[in-house]
């Protein structure tokens, strides 16, 4: 049959994939999958398209079963044949995919998104200097591993001339992993293909009658009309005698298989079930296991005969997936065992103990703990390299043939870990509730509730993971009295879990701070208080890091509990403490609350922001989502809100990549807030009902405080007082998430401002009452420039220009703090005019008009300019900000590279190529009017 008769009718197929390959020709990143069913046409198309990529470079990889779970099998198919480019990748990319290609041993513990953003980098140096297409065939079957860090590719595919052609089955699993990837459905013939294809089959052209019967019996697919034609007679094909009924189509067509193979001699029936369940098609390997099983090499020739297998010297092809189930279909169960421990024995000869392991487990008839070690073992190494989902699956399985509750609890405990770095949440509970049951009362209870509560706590209840810490604090706490207390003067002072009294401490201090994070996304006050408390019962720990962590719960507690001075000396002492250098971005984030709980936001910001870089440079970019939050909040915080946006849309992917839902709701709710400083109503009210329809079932109070303050300040922007006062009064008062004390304490200058805009003053007092209390620690200028405004809010006239000029001389100097001296300004400049002194009033109505035009404040702008032409000045719009005119992607480029950080080090950071930060930074320039890093740099600054 030719390649013509073969693509017959594929003209719309045809067309998709030429556009696919004209835009990899001319730099663009590309991506298309094509679905279809079993025999529609899909590896035609693809070698099709490998036909026509010419000049690029192609790559070709394939989907195989039995390989499904040997985490990165399908990339190192792919990526052999470039391989030796991996020295250009930036060094962490480097080790990462040298670890998961088997080039080097694994560092341990890798980020998968690590691994991921090496495969893009190592793609878009393989695509030079013609481009790139990667095709990848039976995706459906493709590692997990593999599969993720070649969809990541696809979804960050920029200037890089690379393409990614992915072929699968269209199943729902396919659908749902492609979901993002540009899809093309290949359907069935229609008659008049059909015939062309019956015809190049079959001894005599069918007439059109019965092309359009066998069309329509098979759905017009492509194999299914082949294997059809080869069955039909001339008489059958030219309407001289009656079709077959039915015709063998459907599972039909595995039927057709099946009859072939049957007709076979027993040695090459063997030898088709030995490729068959080693799938990767390495002759070399099948031979030597069918040679222990009795069977000669030439066994293979009556199946390559018979169009079967397609052999090469350095391997073997299966002609058609279906033919391979059907071969595994027609063996005994006990010839598939006996199959599978040959291929383990050839395996672990050859040093490959992974593999050998799986087909041993393949091969056990009940549990083995010898069996069920060697797959946890190679879930290890699967780990190790980055292939969490990979290793979750093995660990299952491991599990399945453990034989002691307890080790079977421990695997599918690390299993449920594996799941969620995996990004696999729904299989990470279930692991977990797997770990839980098999435990009953003698596994690790305590850490499995911590797990629990962790997943809950980034993709569900918040209230229920607060419930879930607590519940494990309160026992490790009571096992840990149990046990000091059966301690005797002369036994190790050591616990039956093998933990030291130090261990055992450090444990609980880790449970202690997932339940203050927890209290803190509901807003549970009394639950912060409980928790200070216990940690204050800890011992004083000799880590610094550990010390530092209980400082802050200690504080918190005492804070919340009404201990203002206790509280905030403790924080102090904990801030006191932070490193110039070495605490994680986890740790910092620590250290930016508890700056905010002293009502010195900006302080928090810096730390937020010191978390931020930490988080890019470590490599464990699976907590990225989580820090990018507190992240962006500090950018919007110190004005950058085009920059805080750009950060939130880049932690939403990431947090929708990974499955942690709960800080995707944060995100959207930061995005809010910056659509409504931009005055964008459609934008706002979009991000934060979309953010309250994730927080409010969730329990988030603080995200649901976010995004309703969004609401209201999108209000007080647009003048409308009375909506803006109703809303943000909500926040302490009623409704889902109100009075979370952050969401209350970052709303009270707007609250103020709302009510006194609205009349009511009582409730504008009462706000700077409370914020009074809330800033009553806080040293930093902004928190009392912040408190000056708002007291100036509810004097009198005489007092209110100095408080209002007090406030603008305590921001003086401080950039980050451009919006809030606009908006000081605004008010100023609004008081002045009222009292017709309007000469004093113009120039703070004119820098504040200016810098909410800079900033992209739109509404602000507005009100701002009205004021100055009432006050007889008439004022136009400000030019935005260069910076404003920027894309998210390429303002995220900009400020790296504004940091001082090479092209490759902002790729890596941002998980992009160097050629896609080279593209965006020439469209930077001209944008900014700057032509080097060095005036980029200055401009930022």
């Amino acid at each position: 049959m030719t390649a013509v008769d073969r693509l017959a009718g594929r003209e719309r197929e045809l067309a998709a994939i030429d556009d696919f390959l004209t835009g990899v020709r001319s730099g663009t990143g590309q991506a298309l999958a094509l679905r279809g069913e079993p025999g529609a046409g899909k590896t035609a198309l693809s070698l099709r398209a490998a036909e026509r990529a010419v000049p690029a470079r192609v790559l070709r990889a394939t989907g195989a079963e039995p390989e499904a779970q040997m985490a990165f099998a399908a990339l190192h198919q792919l990526l052999r044949p470039v391989s030796g480019l991996v020295d250009a990748l930036p060094e962490a990319q480097r080790e990462a995919v040298r670890g998961a290609l088997g080039l080097a041993a694994p560092t341990g513990g890798q980020d998968r998104f690590l691994v991921s953003a090496g495969v893009l980098s190592l793609l878009a140096e393989a695509a030079v200097p013609d481009g790139l297409v990667c095709i990848v065939d039976d995706f459906q079957w493709v590692d997990r591993a593999s599969a993720d860090a070649l969809l990541f590719a696809a979804r960050r595919l920029g200037a890089d001339g690379v393409g990614l052609l992915f072929a699968a089955r269209d199943t729902a699993e396919a659908r749902h992993m492609l979901k993002d990837v540009p899809s093309l459905t290949v359907a069935g013939l229609g008659a008049a293909d059909a015939a062309l294809v019956l015809a190049a089959r079959s001894a005599v052209p069918p007439v059109p009658d019965v092309a359009a019967l066998v069309a329509a019996a098979t759905g017009g697919n492509p194999l299914a009309l082949r294997e059809t034609a080869g069955l039909l007679t001339p008489e059958q094909l030219t309407g001289r005698a009656p079709l077959p009924d039915p015709l063998p189509v459907g599972d039909g067509i595995g039927a057709v298989f099946g009859e072939q193979i049957a007709r076979l001699p027993e040695p090459t029936r063997l030898v088709l079930l030995v490729a068959a369940l080693e799938g990767l098609g390495d002759l070399r390997l099948v031979l030597r296991a069918a040679a222990r099983l009795g069977a000669a090499a030439d066994a293979l020739d009556a199946a390559e005969a018979a169009g079967l297998l397609d052999i090469q010297p350095t391997g073997i092809r299966f002609r058609h997936p279906l033919i391979r189930s059907a071969v595994h279909a027609g063996a005994g169960a006990a010839d598939r065992r006996a199959v599978h421990r040959a291929l383990a024995a050839e395996s672990e000869e050859a040093g490959d103990t992974g593999r050998g392991a799986r087909h041993r487990a393949e091969a056990a008839l009940g549990p083995d703990e010898n069996i069920a070690a060697e797959l946890a073992a190679a879930a290890g190494l699967a780990r190790a390299r980055g292939g969490y989902a990979d290793a979750a699956r093995t660990l299952v399985r491991a599990a399945d043939l453990t034989p002691d509750r307890r080790t079977r609890s421990l695997r599918l405990k690390d299993a449920a870990v594996a799941a969620w770095l995996g990004g696999r949440p729904g299989q990470a509970r279930s692991s977990l509730a797997a770990a839980r049951e098999a435990a009953g009362d003698s596994g690790p209870s305590a850490e499995i509730a911590q797990l629990s509560g962790r997943f809950e706590l980034h993709s569900g209840d918040a209230a229920e993971a607060l419930r879930t810490f607590m519940t494990a604090a309160e026992q490790t706490a009571e096992q840990t009295a149990e046990q000091a207390s059966e301690q005797t003067a002369g036994q190790a002072a050591e616990h039956a879990s093998g933990q030291t009294p130090e261990q055992a401490a450090r444990a609980r201090l880790s449970i202690l701070a997932d339940a203050a994070e927890a209290a803190s996304y509901v807003g549970d006050t009394d639950a912060a208080v409980l928790i200070g408390r216990r940690a204050e019962a800890l011992p004083d720990p000799g880590d610094p890091a550990d010390a530092f962590l209980r400082d802050v719960l200690i504080g918190t507690g005492a804070l919340q509990g009404g201990d203002s001075h206790g509280g905030a000396q403790r924080l102090r002492r904990a801030l006191d403490a932070v490193p110039d250098d070495g605490f994680d971005a986890v740790l910092l984030l620590w250290a930016a609350a508890a700056a905010s709980l002293l009502g010195e936001g900006d302080v928090g910001a810096r730390f937020a922001a010191r978390a931020g870089r930490v988080a890019r440079v470590s490599g464990m970019v699976g907590t990225l989502p989580v820090v990018l939050e507190s992240t962006a909040t500090a950018e919007r915080m110190n004005s950058a809100f085009a920059l805080s946006a750009a950060l939130s849309e880049e932690g939403l992917a990431l947090a929708r990549e990974t499955g942690i839902t709960n800080s995707a709701a944060a995100h959207l709710a930061n995005l809010a807030v910056c659509a409504a400083v931009r005055g964008d109503e459609t934008d706002a009210r979009a991000y934060a009902h979309e953010a309250l329809a994730i927080a409010i079932p969730h329990r988030l109070g603080l995200r649901v405080g976010v995004a309703s303050y969004a609401l209201g300040l999108l209000d007080l922007g647009l003048g409308r007082f009375e909506q803006a006062h109703e809303r943000l009064t909500a926040l302490t008062t009623a409704g889902p998430g109100a009075g979370h004390p952050a969401a209350v304490w970052g709303s009270t200058a707007d609250r103020v401002e709302a009510a006194v805009g609205a009349g009511d003053m009582e409730a504008a007092r009462a706000a700077v009452g409370f914020l009074e209390r809330w800033s009553a620690n806080a040293a930093s200028p902004r928190a009392r420039a912040l408190l000056a405004r708002c007291r100036a809010l509810v004097a009198d006239d005489g007092a209110a220009p100095d408080l209002l000029r007090h406030s603008l001389d305590l921001l003086a100097g401080d950039p980050g703090a451009a919006y809030d001296r606009a908006r000081t300004a605004l008010l100023l400049g609004e008081r002045l005019r009222r009292e017709r002194r309007v000469g004093e009033a113009r120039p703070h109505l004119r820098h504040a008009a200016e810098a909410f035009g800079r900033l992209g404040a739109v509404p602000w702008e507005r009100r701002a300019l009205g004021e100055l032409r009432a006050a007889g000045e008439a004022g136009d719009r400000a030019e935005p900000a260069a910076l404003t005119t920027l894309t998210a992607q390429e303002l995220r480029i900009t400020r790296l590279v504004a940091e001082g950080l090479s092209n490759r080090d902002v790729a890596a950071r941002l998980f992009l190529s160097t050629r896609t930060v080279e593209y965006h930074l020439y469209k930077v320039y001209p944008k900014l009017g700057v032509t080097s890093r060095t005036e980029l740099a200055r401009l930022l600054a």
